[in-house]
């Protein structure tokens, strides 16, 4: 039992003397696993049911009065810690507060992100081309004629100098070049989508004379309109984030498909506004042009249209933005203007998902 009373004494005046580091040893060397008051209660074991009686309580108050000394020990060396942190430091509550985030990514940006998400998801990759183009692959590998009107100064932005060629060089006017580049540039099956910017001379409310286009291109064997109309619908769906859109398509004439149709969506009337989407529309909007590759523009790709079909589409994609975000001017996007920015931008870290939602 004296043994008992010099082992307590003596834990008791090195926890009280520790720091914290010191205080963990004294811990371990007395409670850890070869620790001293270990020792004594591996010890009961051994002892006859007299001895045990007589000592058993003796160790176990040793083990309580050591361990309850270790936490309080412990919780005052910690609060004082704390108090001579809280001591040191200071808040200078006359500086002003920290900046807001600056900057937002731009509608338009935001659009071809949700685009590229949509079609990655129906495997469609996305393809690039040059802005400045020749006639060729900008007009005639698109089977429009020399007299078409799309081909007059007063649309088409066109330079003084011809390529090596000859050919007449100009601000691309779609983006279907990139189809055609894309067609040339390897073998079927091809699905793409080609995404940028568009040059026109027209200027209004809904017309600028750099605006962003947005086309599709599938070449496969045995394509067929349904399979362009189920794209669409796909498309539709997944952009506005809803299941009740109901299309139309109208037949029409581009000299670059054949058929041609162009796709209407029906909106409903809410508080005088329309907004897309409704199984009973109020009315319809045009928001696409499509139809089925026309087979000289295959031809003119060096492919036969015997062997391969498909199917085009294209939208604007300053157009899209307006109808989805609401917006009523096409001006206001190119204006640099920092409160139009800032109400209709989105954050840098809300990247369109699928999952998430495109329009996050």
């Amino acid at each position: 039992m004296t043994e008992i009373g010099h082992l307590r004494d003596q834990l008791l005046s090195d926890i009280t003397s520790a720091d914290l580091p010191a205080l963990e040893e004294v811990r371990v060397r007395a409670l850890g696993k070869s620790g001293a008051i270990t020792a004594l209660l591996k010890t009961l074991g051994q002892m006859s049911p007299e001895e045990r009686t007589e000592r058993a309580p003796a160790i176990q108050a040793l083990r309580t009065s050591v361990s309850e000394a270790i936490e309080a020990r412990k919780a005052a060396l910690e609060a004082a810690a704390l108090d001579a942190r809280l001591a040191t430091e200071t808040l200078d509550m006359t500086l002003p507060i920290a900046p807001a985030p600056q900057g937002s990514v731009h509608p338009v940006s935001q659009v071809m992100d949700e685009l590229a998400e949509i079609f990655a998801d129906l495997g469609f990759a996305v393809a690039t081309g040059p802005e400045i183009e020749d006639d060729w692959h900008n007009f005639t590998a698109l089977n429009i004629p020399e007299t078409h009107p799309a081909r007059a100064m007063h649309d088409t932005f066109y330079f003084p100098d011809v390529d090596g060629e000859g050919r007449k060089m100009l601000l691309r006017t779609h983006t279907s070049p990139v189809q055609i580049r894309t067609m040339m540039s390897g073998p079927p099956p091809i699905r793409i989508i080609a995404p940028g910017r568009t040059y026109r001379s027209d200027s209004d409310a809904t017309h600028t004379p750099m605006f962003h286009q947005v086309e599709g291109l599938v070449i496969d064997r045995g394509v067929h309109l349904g399979h362009l109309k189920w794209t669409l619908e796909t498309f539709v769906k997944a952009f506005f984030e809803r299941e009740d859109i109901v299309l139309r398509l109208r037949p029409s004439y581009f000299p670059f498909t054949e058929p041609s149709v162009e796709v209407d969506v029906g909106y409903t009337l809410t508080n005088g506004r329309r907004v897309i989407g409704g199984n009973q529309p109020d009315g319809w909007m045009e928001i696409l042009g499509s139809g089925m590759v026309h087979t000289k523009v295959i031809e003119a790709c060096g492919l036969d249209p015997a062997e391969w079909q498909g199917f085009a589409f294209g939208c604007g994609i300053d157009r899209l933005a307006m109808l989805k975000y609401g917006m009523d001017d096409l001006r206001a996007f190119f204006d640099g203007d920092l409160r139009w920015l800032r109400n209709y931008g989105f954050r840098a870290l809300d990247v369109p998902t699928l999952s998430g939602g495109v329009g996050a």
